[in-house]
């Protein structure tokens, strides 16, 4: 899909050709400019959207099936065709649908703000990081931290495909991936739109802590991939997913590799030694990635 043609004719005619390279989020909102994000933290506006003109790009960007992803949209977000994902604002609509009778989302409308993420596959980007991580026929397990948008699931994402694939010198492994919020494989549909490898099997928008023990029970997978750990219960999940035996390849938020100790539902896997390795992303000023990688008692290695 052309992103130029989300917008409407008046819009598309203030938006130079040039300026769609290195894109990497296209933010729109009722009443003022259309915001581009690039890669290299720059920033250009173009015109001004009216709240009618969302609720056409949101019908464009549906295939005009709005009523097919009430519950995507319940969640915020849905993900387009070729893996570009569309987070969504607007005016909440609430129900008593919950078990503790808290009121529950059942979707959201009037629309007003979108915020398209621009899927990219930067193959190779992982290379390093995998070489760090490989034991033997297998890898450690392993967690990635970064802070928002310092790439920890472009990292995650790629080196799922190159542990997939092998090469000539280790054999391609079984991974499972619980894509929570269908991010890493880019699900359109159930089919994957981002290369995860050949040996590599989905499970989209699920909860991680279900979909580790579904994967587990059915799909025999010597790596596990997650994306995002954050609560108790997924890091309960990771536990029982160690114990089974399969591997594990997560990221999870932090600035420092020391905020890791700080948070009370990791103390037991950080004591009991079930992660091998730590890899820190940083994101420099001029949009690189930098690398930093500790083994189990946190020291740095690399």
């Amino acid at each position: 899909m052309e992103f130029v043609n989300i917008f409407p004719v008046r819009i598309r005619q203030t938006i130079p050709k040039d300026k769609w390279d290195g894109l990497e989020e296209i933010r729109i909102r009722a009443k003022l400019p259309v915001e581009f994000l690039y890669a290299d933290r720059r920033s250009l506006h173009f015109g001004v959207v009216e709240k009618e003109e969302i609720r056409e790009m949101m019908n464009y960007l549906s295939g005009y099936s709005l009523y097919a992803m009430e519950n995507e949209l319940k969640e915020g977000f849905f993900t387009m065709k070729g893996g570009h994902r569309v987070g969504v604002v607007g005016r909440v609509a609430r129900a008593e649908d919950t078990p503790n009778g808290k009121k529950g989302i059942c979707g959201i409308y009037d629309f007003s703000g979108l915020n398209i993420r621009i899927a990219h596959e930067r193959k190779g980007c992982a290379k390093q990081l995998v070489q760090q991580i490989r034991q033997g026929d297998s890898i450690h397990n392993t967690l990635i931290l970064a802070p928002p948008g310092a790439g920890k699931t472009t990292y995650l994402r790629d080196s799922i495909r190159i542990l997939s694939y092998g090469d000539s010198e280790h054999m391609g492994l079984k991974i499972a991936v619980v894509d929570e919020r269908s991010e890493i494989a880019a699900c359109y549909q159930g089919i994957p739109q981002n290369d995860l490898g050949p040996r590599t099997d989905v499970l989209d928008n699920c909860p991680k802590e279900r979909g580790i023990f579904m994967m587990l029970r059915s799909m025999s997978p010597q790596i596990i991939a997650v994306d995002e750990l954050g609560k108790e219960e997924d890091f309960m999940a990771v536990y029982q997913a160690v114990c089974s035996g399969s591997r594990i390849l997560g990221t999870v938020h932090a600035q420092r590799i020391r905020e890791l100790s700080e948070k009370p539902y990791m103390r037991k896997i950080l004591e009991a030694g079930m992660i091998d390795r730590f890899v820190l992303l940083s994101r420099e000023l001029d949009g690189t990635r930098k690398m930093q990688i500790y083994d189990e008692a946190m020291r740095r290695i690399c």
